[in-house]
């Protein structure tokens, strides 16, 4: 960690060698002891006068591109968030897949919302199913251009997703203004594609830099944004108190240790698998275990029809109060989502991280390899999981007080909490210079 608070202040980047994109499978070390020290997240200080420039847009309009998982909305609303603090004139607009999860968290949020139909990418890309491909993302191009024609933006904000590609290339042809957030290591085809084409890259590490074209020129190292609401001190007690309603009284909640584990917002059949052949047993032999289990909302009807009820569980599909959730929890066990290991961070909370090996470009992966060097994440790939391994792991790390409070200070010390402030700041500093330029 002194490297990673050594690295923080530089103003500029270290030149860092470029990483390869990943294999199609993953090694199986039975113990992974991953060291990555190359690849830290970075606060740079460039541009420090970015927040007292006077220039001001009347009328700001700002369209967001963001669907398809929580990774990639969540992103796009704590930008939004930050965007009406700073300038409660903004109009914003949100674009993304129609019947899809953003079609439900973002007027949850209370942000406006319209669809645009989806293109999606295939894997492998040979693909039979991707023979529409072309014709989709040319409908997909009409009516996003139609929208943004309409709404007129100043800017275009991309945090990824089936719709952010055609929204993206509709932005430029329309004139308007377009950046990126990519929150993975590693930027995916279509990010990859549109860099080409944004006036900033908005990236969370260094070693991401490399990996866009024109990476120096374009990229701004400012961490992932974090949700407004996740950023409140929420009192343990009470937010065990709200899940579990019927323990017996604030003195068995305080002495409690809580498991959290999360599927991502589409479930993860592995985690609920492995969970599943161990919950009851841990249940019955740790009297002080409080469960806190999101399985997913495709596998909820599953799950909830074999697990068998017990006061010190609670089973959800999905867990909209992130913030009450975290603050309850004392250790998490999740996929390594690039989101939820930022959330990880930012409320400094010991993990077990079992990276998806179905997600594109390997992203889960290189994320569960850099919270293990960053935070001591303990990292089990799907490979290596089973009730066994999971149920060890968990009791051993949860056994450890001292050692689950070292790794809860460095995880904080790895967060980077003002990475929406940053993101805000560069955003309005592009459209003010766009705007001067014009005049």
């Amino acid at each position: 960690m002194a490297a990673a608070a050594a690295f923080r202040h530089l103003s500029l980047p270290p030149k860092l060698p470029t990483f390869p994109l990943p294999t199609t499978s993953l090694t199986k070390p039975r113990t992974l002891k991953l060291k990555i020290t190359l690849c830290l997240t970075v606060k740079q200080s460039n541009d420090q006068g970015l927040a007292t420039q006077n220039a001001a847009v009347d009328n700001l309009r700002v369209v967001f591109a963001a669907g398809g998982t929580a990774g990639h909305i969540y992103p796009a609303v704590a930008i939004a968030d930050e965007l009406q603090l700073t300038k409660p004139s903004t109009k914003i607009l949100f674009l993304g897949a129609p019947n899809s999860m953003e079609s439900t968290a973002v007027p949850s949020a209370c942000y406006d919302f319209d669809t645009v139909p989806t293109a999606i990418l295939h894997r492998p890309i040979f693909s039979p199913q991707n023979l529409l491909l072309p014709y989709n993302l040319i409908r997909s191009f009409v009516h996003s251009y139609s929208k943004l024609r309409e709404f007129d933006p100043h800017i275009v904000i991309s945090t990824g997703g089936y719709v952010s590609f055609s929204t993206g290339l509709a932005a430029k042809l329309i004139g308007a203004k377009l950046v990126i957030q990519e929150q993975n290591r590693v930027p995916g085809i279509a990010n990859w594609v549109l860099s080409f084409f944004a006036d900033i890259v908005f990236v969370v590490f260094n070693c991401t830099i490399d990996s866009f074209p024109s990476g120096r020129t374009k990229c701004v190292v400012c961490g992932n944004p974090l949700r407004l609401s996740l950023k409140k001190q929420v009192p343990r007690a009470a937010a065990r108190g709200r899940f579990f309603p019927k323990a017996g009284g604030v003195e068995e909640l305080e002495k409690a240790k809580v498991l959290l584990v999360l599927g991502g917002s589409l479930g993860a059949n592995a985690i609920n698998i492995a969970l599943l052949n161990l919950y009851y047993q841990m249940l019955l032999e740790n009297e002080d275990l409080f469960i806190i289990w999101q399985t997913g909302v495709e596998a909820h009807n599953e799950m909830e029809s074999l697990v068998k009820n017990h006061r010190r569980l609670l089973l959800t599909p999905f867990l909209h109060s992130m913030e009450l959730a975290y603050a309850a929890a004392d250790l998490i066990v999740s996929r390594a989502g690039a989101m939820t290991c930022n959330e990880i961070l930012a409320t400094g909370k010991p993990s077990i991280l079992i990276p998806s090996p179905n997600v594109a470009e390997g992203h889960q992966f290189k994320n569960a390899s850099l919270m293990a060097d960053l935070a001591g994440t303990r990292v089990i790939t799907e490979d290596e999981l089973d009730s066994t391994t999971l149920g060890s792991t968990i009791e051993e790390m949860l056994a450890d007080e001292s050692k689950m409070a070292e790794l809860s200070e460095r995880a904080l010390k790895a967060a980077n909490l003002n990475a929406s402030v940053e993101i805000v700041q560069h955003v309005l500093s592009l459209v003010n210079l766009s705007t001067t330029r014009e005049k």
